[in-house]
């Protein structure tokens, strides 16, 4: 059975998680792998985590990004549990942390390979934009934005 956990980055299973997951994108990100760590190595205060079984084996995170959008953060499931819902329910339960936080909007970067999750965001609502911020320039990202109702 699945559990969600509303946490801080600093619990040690999001640090286990995110370790996976950073082991994962030197892959992905190849040459920019230290350029995307710098944004990374953040403290955040809304990290959701999803347990199977007394296990971490999925997570993400929201951050505020301006007073009207949160961003999306830190994405991941670990590669034994994937294909199960998990990061539907990590990514609702986001949405539903920043509906409370009285967000009117959801943004979020991910690199153009990652498909997979390129389509669970469009699934959910989430439309390409310009990219932003630190994104601005880099190839490799797509950046996505989804108004909250």
């Amino acid at each position: 059975m699945m559990q969600l956990v509303r946490t801080t980055s600093d619990h040690s299973d999001f640090k286990y998680l995110t370790q996976l997951f950073d082991t994962f994108l030197i892959d992905i990100d190849g040459d920019e792998k230290d350029f995307f760590a710098q944004y990374n190595q953040i403290y955040l205060q809304n990290v959701v985590l999803c347990y199977e079984n007394d296990v971490a084996i999925g997570c993400g995170a929201l951050k505020a990004y301006d007073s009207q959008t949160g961003e999306i953060k830190r994405m991941f499931v670990h590669p034994e549990h994937r294909k199960k819902g998990v990061a539907n329910s990590v990514l609702q339960e986001l949405e539903k942390w920043a509906v409370e936080l009285q967000f009117n909007f959801c943004i979020l970067e991910t690199s153009q390979k990652l498909e997979n999750a390129i389509a669970l965001y469009k699934k959910f609502g989430y439309r390409s934009i310009p990219n932003y911020g630190q994104y601005i320039g880099v190839e490799s990202s797509v950046c996505m934005k989804k108004e909250l109702k």
